[in-house]
């Protein structure tokens, strides 16, 4: 059965915060917020969006640095500082004309639990909270931010004959 969802997945939806990242943030003197991202996961980001994928980013955190890593990765449907994570999926969906069935979310905390019990295939990393576990169809053996989010995307574009890049390039991970 999990196979046969992942053949319907046209659309994938992140969280930022403990799924493309471990969770962790530097604040600097400035207050500013410093996040680190797996170049594994940028590169399954970006030939996603290549492959004609829709991939979506909504997250509560917000910053300067976040917007550039998805700009430079190709990712334009961005939703930094949500509130509520729910509404911004409905009307997602409603804009882009997609069914929620066709979605892959990856979640790992109490603010991404409702969004999840919406989508067709709800995952996320090995280090998720307990209640986003127990709703997840399929849960990463890699934790966030250390390519739960790759091992997800790849899954998907195997299983559909989409994960061959013709022409890779260095630079499409995004740095």
């Amino acid at each position: 059965m999990f196979l046969e969802k992942l053949k319907e997945i046209t659309t994938f939806i992140f969280d930022v915060d403990g799924v493309l990242t471990d969770g962790s943030v530097q604040v600097t003197d400035n207050g500013q917020a410093l996040r680190t991202f797996n170049i594994k996961d940028g590169y399954a980001l970006q030939l996603a969006v290549k492959k004609g994928y829709h991939v979506c980013i909504i997250s509560g955190g917000k910053g300067l640095a976040m917007e550039k890593r998805f700009e430079n990765l190709g990712i334009t449907d961005v939703y930094l500082g949500a509130g509520d994570k729910v509404e911004i999926f409905k009307q997602y969906l409603l804009n882009k004309r997609i069914h929620a069935s066709q979605v892959l979310y990856m979640g790992d905390d109490i603010p991404d639990l409702k969004v999840m019990k919406l989508v067709g295939l709800a995952t996320c990393p090995a280090d998720a909270v307990e209640e986003i576990k127990a709703i997840s169809t399929f849960i990463s053996p890699y934790t966030g931010g250390k390519t739960a989010v790759r091992d997800v995307i790849e899954k998907v574009m195997k299983v559909q004959n989409k994960w061959h890049d013709e022409n890779p390039n260095a630079a499409d991970s995004g740095t």
